[in-house]
């Protein structure tokens, strides 16, 4: 039991690490001499990047809080998870845990669609997305899969 218990806080761990790491940094959209992400726009030569803030449009806004709120929402879960496995009576359910991480994972396949959908540059060949973008992707089934894993899970003594 104790290693079912370390095996789901590790994917859980590596969930938010990967939330953390897609939301941060710049490369969710890349071409040549160019890297975009959620919160700005570089460019520049090898050596010399002018970085400028990202465009005020709402999808890219609601992006934005569709990861943060992804973050929260799996930072909590994690909290719950802890506080359940102290408080949480013999044969109880990680309900609320598992519903909290069932919404980050949410958050983050809207956010990812919204971006996707939105960003056009990749339609017409000259931009390619980024790893940050990859591993939000990445990120989504693996909250999916922890937050089903939490609801199943029962306590045990």
């Amino acid at each position: 039991m104790l290693l079912l218990l370390l095996g789901i806080i590790i994917l859980h761990v590596a969930v938010l690490v990967l939330l953390f790491v897609s939301t941060i940094v710049s490369s969710w959209l890349v071409s040549n001499g160019f890297s975009a992400d959620l919160w700005q726009n570089c460019s520049g030569a090898s050596n010399t990047w002018n970085c400028l803030a990202s465009s005020n449009n709402e999808w890219l806004q609601s992006v934005q809080a569709m990861m943060i709120l992804s973050i929260i929402f799996s930072v909590l879960s994690l909290f719950l998870f802890f506080c359940q496995l102290f408080t949480l009576t013999k044969g109880g359910r990680f309900y609320l845990t598992g519903i909290f991480q069932l919404l980050a994972g949410l958050c983050v396949v809207a956010g990812a669609s919204i971006f996707t959908v939105r960003h056009t540059d990749w339609h017409s060949g000259t931009a390619s997305f980024g790893y940050a973008y990859i591993l939000a992707w990445i990120a989504f089934p693996l909250a999916i899969i922890s937050g089903i894993i939490y609801v199943i899970l029962r306590k045990r003594e």
